[in-house]
């Protein structure tokens, strides 16, 4: 997963993006960029690190013009290289910059037709440079020197008609505007808002509601599947939906644990959503244990509180804060890497004994993917001096990679795989392995928005929505997403490192 933020304004962009960065950064914690225009020209700073260490005053100072977009960058494949920030560039036609949250899975297949059909370079393993590389021989193409939106939203076409997968794509067309759009299957999210100004409206484009909200945006809607819109230079706007046939059928792990509790998603409040998540772990409860013995319900913060708190509601059960999270370790689940991941559970959460000693403790998590942390978490219960363990995840089993844009990589490093929830509870060491249904995780987001098509479950049941996932795909990613194949730049050759440069001056 990643972040995208989109700014047409009447003044300088660059602060206003950088702080809808910030509030962004949940999506990804490996690198950011911003490219920015004055309409003659782009202005581009990106590199590995985190919003505040990659943009600095002076950085800051040369990202000069009125409209602009942003990335923040998590990596789901290959090496975390600098030279796969976000956003790309190419010089014709007109100049275009694009970033992108997603992943498409035919990049090879496409990747092979933009060198040899298209004749265009790719310089990354990054499939985000295919996509631009698609949709700028897409727009070039139609031959017209000043490209009106519908040019644009008929290149925007040709993409859908060409690329596979999940995308939320934002990109910057020097001295027209920007573009955004949203795969066929609206499986990654993307929304767009304005702003009154004394000078006139301006807009914004961004994966979240809450990017909107702190910039002082009204959210208007998101994106359908399939659409695409046009922001001018000047503000006017367009939109049109480029796909050939749509469905809504969003990420389900989105609401479970990608996007921020205050963020609204295809019209469900994410929070509102986790809440009912707790509603149906506590009838699950009721269902299989209805003389349980839980004294406590404790979440594995920050995630999971909401499901906690509805769940322990419910049941009747106190409900108490029990870990003590270190705000300055990053989301374990989006490091690179299972050493990384392992070493920072113990540095981000500390138990408070009190609340385990001698009790029965239902700990809460959002979701188990690999399961190592889910195992240190419960040794720290029993060694704080909880009578009993038991853990309950808001979501079903993990049992397959997702391929849309989310690092749930080989099958065989998924705790759940071809287990039964009695077996991951044994390893994980807890006394008793509670998962989400399905249907029930399903009935949670849909009591919010009853027009949702479908769901991207394919993490929890092998179903992939695009129906073009097949299984040489499938081992091809294996290869590419184990931990062993995720190394830092230290161990790559340097590639190029920082970026940051008048784009106008610099090819």
């Amino acid at each position: 997963m990643c972040g995208i933020i989109g700014v047409v304004a009447k003044s300088f962009v660059n602060q206003t993006i950088f702080d809808a960065l910030t509030v962004l950064q949940h999506r990804g914690q490996d690198a950011a960029g911003i490219v920015t225009s004055d309409g003659q020209r782009f202005f581009l700073r990106k590199d590995n690190g985190l919003v505040n260490e990659v943009f600095r005053t002076r950085h800051m100072k040369k990202l000069n013009g009125n409209m602009g977009i942003g990335h923040v960058r998590y990596p789901t494949a290959g090496s975390s290289s600098s030279a796969e920030a976000q956003p790309f560039y190419v010089n014709s036609p007109y100049g275009i910059a694009l970033a992108h949250n997603g992943n498409l899975t035919n990049a090879e297949q496409l990747a092979d037709e933009v060198f040899r059909s298209d004749l265009r370079h790719i310089n990354t393993t990054s499939d985000s440079e295919v996509l631009l590389n698609v949709f700028a021989h897409e727009l070039q193409a139609l031959g017209k020197l000043v490209p009106s939106a519908d040019d644009i939203f008929q290149a925007v076409e040709r993409v859908h008609a060409r690329c596979e997968g999940g995308y939320a794509v934002v990109a910057i067309i020097t001295g027209y505007g920007i573009v955004a759009f949203r795969d066929p299957f609206g499986i990654r999210p993307v929304v767009y808002g304005k702003r009154e100004t004394a000078a006139g409206t301006e807009y914004m484009v961004a994966s979240e509601s809450v990017a909107l909200d702190t910039s002082g945006f009204e959210l208007v809607r998101d994106l359908a599947p399939g659409e695409a819109i046009f922001i001018s230079q000047e503000g006017d706007i367009a939109t049109k939906q480029c796909a050939a046939q749509s469905i809504l059928a969003p990420c389900l792990f989105e609401y479970v644990y990608l996007a921020r509790p205050d963020s609204i998603i295809d019209g469900i409040s994410v929070h509102h959503a986790r809440m009912e998540m707790g509603v149906k772990l506590a009838e699950s409860v009721m269902r299989q244990r209805p003389e349980h013995d839980i004294d406590v319900i404790i979440p594995i913060p920050d995630t999971s509180r909401t499901a906690a708190l509805e769940m322990a509601n419910i049941l009747n059960v106190n409900f108490r804060e029990g870990f003590i999270k270190n705000r300055y370790i990053g989301r374990t689940f989006i490091m690179p890497g299972q050493t990384q991941r392992k070493r920072s559970v113990r540095q981000k959460l500390n138990p408070i004994a009190a609340e385990f000693r001698d009790k029965v403790v239902m700990l809460v998590d959002d979701s188990i993917v690999r399961g190592t942390t889910s195992a240190q978490i419960v040794e720290m219960a029993r060694e704080a001096g909880a009578r009993k363990v038991y853990f309950a995840s808001a979501a079903p089993e993990v049992r397959y990679p997702n391929v849309f844009g989310i690092d749930m990589p080989s099958p065989t490093e998924l705790i759940a795989h071809e287990r039964t929830a009695q077996e991951i509870g044994e390893l994980i060491g807890a006394d008793w392995m509670l998962y989400q249904e399905l249907a029930d995780l399903k009935a949670s987001i849909t009591k919010f928005n009853a027009k949702i098509d479908d769901f991207d479950t394919c993490v929890f049941d092998g179903k992939y929505v695009t129906g073009t996932v097949s299984e040489e795909y499938l081992a091809r990613i294996d290869a590419k997403r184990n931990d062993g194949a995720k190394v830092s730049d230290d161990d790559k050759q340097d590639t190029g490192g920082n970026e940051s440069a008048d784009l106008h001056s610099a090819f």
